[in-house]
C-alpha cells in the first residue's frame, strides 16, 4: 500500500540534495527498460534453468541458534536474497528484510520465493512514511541522506550512495519518491559494507576510501540482464565494486530466492566466483540460513546444482555513462 511522505518527514525529503522537480535523481544518467522490450526479453530469452526443479538447500534456523555471540566479534547469516543478520561488536543488525511469499506489489502475483524464511528501523529518506502506515512508531524510524550517520552503541551506521530507483507500486506511480542506498556498518572492531540494489558507478571508490576498509562486502550480484545494466550490477561489476570499495570478504547476494530476470538461477554465483578468481577476490556462499564468521574462515561447498550458465561473454552486462 502506498503512503507517500508528507509533513515533517515531506520537509526532509524537500530538503534533500538529490531531490529535483518532485523526485529523487539517481547518480548518474539512468537509461530505464522500455515495459515492452523488458517483457519480451523476459518470455523470449528466459534461462530454462530459470526456476529451480526442487526447493534448493538451506538451513532452517531459531533464535536459539544466536544465544552464543560469534567468537571474532563478526557473524554474517545469510537467509536468502539481499537479506542479513549481522553479528558485529555486540549488536544484531537485519538488512533487508525480505519474508513475502513473492517480490511484488501484490500477494497474488509476481515471482514466487523459492524456499521458506530461514528467520530499529534505519531506512533512506522517504521510507519512513511507508513504517509508520504500518503501524511503526515515529521514535523508532531514523531516515537518512547518503553520508549521514545514525548510531547505537558504538556502532556507526552510514548511509552510502548507490545508483539505481526507487517504486513498487502499480505503473509505477511512486517512482523515485524514496531515496535508494547502501550501508556502512562501522564498530569499534569490525567494519562491513552492504552495497544495496545498485549498478556500477565510480562512488565506489569513495565509499572505501571514506568508510574502509571492510572485513566483508555483501554485494548485489543478481538479477540482471543487458537491459536494466544501470540498475543491478551483474557478477563481473559486482566484483569491481567489490574491489572499489576495499571489501575485504565478499558475500553475493540479491540471488538465489526469486526468479527476477531471464539468467538461470545459479548463473550469478557462477560467474561471481569466476570473475573473483581472476580479481584475486575472496568469496563466500553461505547457504540460506547459514552463518560465516570472515575472521575464521571455512571452505565453502557448492550447495547449487551444476547447471548451463552464460559466460560474461556471451551475456555481458555493463552500466552505462561510466567514463563519467
Amino acid at each position: 500500500m502506498e503512503a507517500p511522505a508528507s509533513g515533517v518527514r515531506l520537509q526532509r525529503v524537500q530538503a534533500a540534495e538529490r531531490w529535483q522537480d518532485g523526485r529523487f535523481v539517481d547518480l548518474l544518467p539512468r537509461q530505464d527498460p522500455r515495459f515492452l522490450p523488458a517483457m519480451n526479453a523476459w518470455f523470449s530469452d528466459s534461462s530454462p534453468h530459470s526456476v529451480p526443479r526442487r526447493p534448493p538447500a538451506y538451513v532452517s534456523r531459531a533464535a536459539a541458534d544466536f544465544d552464543e555471540p560469534p567468537a571474532t566479534g563478526l557473524r554474517i547469516t545469510w537467509l536468502g536474497h539481499s537479506t542479513l543478520l549481522v553479528e558485529i561488536d555486540g549488536l544484531r543488525i537485519l538488512l533487508d528484510p525480505v519474508w513475502g511469499e513473492r517480490a511484488s506489489p501484490f500477494s497474488w502475483l509476481g515471482p514466487q520465493r523459492f524456499l521458506p524464511p530461514p528467520l530499529p528501523f534505519l531506512v533512506p529518506l522517504g521510507v519512513g512514511s511507508h513504517l509508520e502506515h504500518w503501524g511503526v512508531a515515529d521514535e523508532r524510524i531514523t531516515e537518512l541522506e547518503w553520508w549521514q550517520e545514525h548510531t547505537v552503541g558504538d556502532l556507526r551506521f552510514v548511509a552510502t550512495p548507490a545508483r539505481h530507483f526507487s517504486g513498487r507500486s502499480m505503473f509505477m506511480r511512486d517512482r523515485d519518491c524514496t531515496l535508494w542506498s547502501g550501508w556502512a556498518l562501522l564498530g569499534p572492531r569490525h567494519r562491513v559494507y552492504y552495497t544495496g540494489d545498485t549498478a556500477m558507478f565510480p562512488g565506489f571508490t569513495d565509499i572505501g576510501k571514506r568508510l574502509g576498509p571492510f572485513d566483508a562486502a555483501m554485494v548485489e550480484s543478481g538479477a540482471y540482464n543487458a537491459l536494466w545494466a544501470d540498475v543491478h550490477l551483474g557478477p563481473e561489476q559486482a566484483v569491481d565494486a567489490h574491489v572499489m570499495a576495499r571489501g575485504g570478504v565478499m558475500i553475493p547476494v540479491h540471488w538465489g530466492l526469486f526468479d527476477l530476470a531471464t539468467h538461470g538461477w545459479t548463473e550469478p554465483v557462477e560467474r561471481v566466483l569466476a570473475a573473483a578468481r581472476n580479481r584475486g577476490v575472496t568469496v563466500v556462499t553461505p547457504r540460506p540460513g547459514e552463518s560465516i564468521e570472515p575472521g575464521a574462515l571455512k571452505p565453502s561447498t557448492r550447495w547449487w546444482p551444476a547447471l548451463a550458465w552464460e559466460t560474461a561473454e556471451q551475456a555481458p552486462v555493463v552500466s552505462s555513462h561510466l567514463d563519467r
